[in-house]
C-alpha cells in the first residue's frame, strides 16, 4: 500500500484522467491529530478499513452490490431482499439508536480522478482543511475511504448558485482503491462518449 504515485509518467497520466459522476458520498472535516494516526497505521501496513464503522460500510456497500446483480438475473427475489434488508436495517437502527451506515451519504455531483476530487457545497471550506471522504461508486456499490486536504474553495458561478466548488487533493488512499478510481473513471469517459455519439 502507498499513499503516493510512483510507477512512472504513464501511471500520473491515468490517475489525472478526470469524470463527473453522481455518486454516494459524505464528508466531514478530520484533525491532524487523526491524520496522523491513519497515517501511521498505514505505513506499517495497516489498512485504512481497520477502524470502527468501516467494516459495516463494507459489508453494506457489497450487500447492495449483491442486489442489484440479483435484480438482472431474478427481479421479484431481488426486491423481496431489499425489502428485508430495510426492514433489517431499520430494526437495528431502532434498537442501537443509531443512524445506519449511510445515513450521512447521499447523491451527489462529484468529479473524481485518482488523486483528488471537487464537489460542490452549501459553504466555502478553508484551504488545508482535511477531510474524511465515504464514497460509494455507483452502479457496482465499490465503497472506497480516503482521506484529502482541501486546496481550493470558490464561488461555484451561475449553474449552481449560492453554492462553493471545493477540490481536494487525496493524502491518504489505498493504491487498490485508487485504482477502482480510474478504472470507473475510463467506464465513465466510455460511456460519455457512446451517449454523444447516439444522439449526436
Amino acid at each position: 500500500m502507498s499513499n503516493s504515485d510512483t510507477s512512472g509518467k504513464g501511471s500520473d497520466q491515468r490517475s489525472s484522467v478526470r469524470a463527473t459522476d453522481k455518486i454516494l458520498f459524505s464528508f466531514k472535516p478530520v484533525g491532524n491529530e487523526f491524520y496522523e494516526r491513519l497515517r501511521a497505521d498505514f505505513e506499517r501496513g495497516i489498512s485504512l478499513y481497520r477502524q470502527e464503522g468501516m467494516a459495516e460500510m463494507q459489508m453494506f456497500a457489497g450487500a447492495q452490490g449483491a442486489l442489484d446483480r440479483l435484480a438482472d438475473r431474478d427481479g421479484d427475489m431481488a426486491t423481496v431482499l431489499r425489502m428485508l434488508d430495510r426492514k433489517l436495517n431499520y430494526l437495528i437502527q431502532k434498537t442501537a439508536g443509531q443512524a445506519g451506515p449511510f445515513a450521512d451519504m447521499a447523491l451527489r455531483e462529484v468529479n473524481l480522478s485518482g488523486t483528488g476530487l471537487a464537489f460542490f457545497n452549501d459553504s466555502a471550506i478553508e484551504p488545508g482543511t482535511l477531510l474524511e471522504f465515504c464514497l460509494i461508486l455507483l452502479p457496482d456499490y465499490t465503497f472506497v475511504y480516503c482521506l484529502g486536504r482541501v486546496v481550493e474553495s470558490r464561488p461555484a458561478g451561475e449553474l449552481h448558485e449560492g453554492s462553493y466548488k471545493v477540490a481536494a487533493s487525496f493524502v491518504l488512499i489505498q493504491d487498490d482503491d485508487r485504482e477502482r478510481l480510474i478504472q470507473h473513471n475510463f467506464r465513465q469517459q466510455s460511456f460519455a462518449l457512446r451517449n454523444r455519439r447516439l444522439n449526436s
